[in-house]
């Protein structure tokens, strides 16, 4: 089902959302596990690099905005709702929100193993050098509809 059909079952069946602006995207990696732990109520959190944002241009999440989850094969698989952003240095990021996170065992070790790898990758990307002091975007969020 394309993006624009999956928005409007949803609207459908909530209605109050219906003049709504959403973004659809993917999750960094393991695109499609991800989505499918929102689905099943185990992820209610990312975290993404706050300096990236400027370097990409693109705006910060803020609560309320409302996001569709896409698959690795850009399919929608559901649409969540911001509930809390917040910045936190990598090395600040709690036990709680790696457990929100939903990954792994959900421990603290296994996000910042699994974290620290990613953003190495992308800060090389650009060029960068990833530390422990990178700000960080912490989100929360619901799911709404899947």
């Amino acid at each position: 089902m394309n993006i624009s059909k999956f928005w409007e079952k949803f609207v459908e069946k909530y209605p109050e959302y219906h003049s709504y602006t959403y973004t659809a995207w993917q999750f960094g990696v393991d695109v499609t596990h991800l989505a499918n732990l929102v689905i099943q109520g185990k992820k209610t959190a990312t975290t993404s690099a706050y300096k990236l944002y400027g370097i990409d241009d693109e705006a910060l999440p803020k609560a309320g905005d409302l996001s569709i989850v896409l698959s690795d094969t850009n399919e929608p698989m559901c649409i969540i709702k911001t509930t809390r952003v917040e910045k936190v240095p990598y090395c600040e990021v709690t036990a709680e929100h790696a457990f929100l996170e939903g990954e792994g065992d959900r421990t603290l070790n296994y996000w910042k193993k699994a974290h620290g790898e990613f953003f190495n990758e992308e800060f090389h990307k650009y060029g960068l050098v990833f530390n422990e002091c990178e700000l960080m975007v912490c989100e929360t969020f619901e799911c709404l509809f899947y």
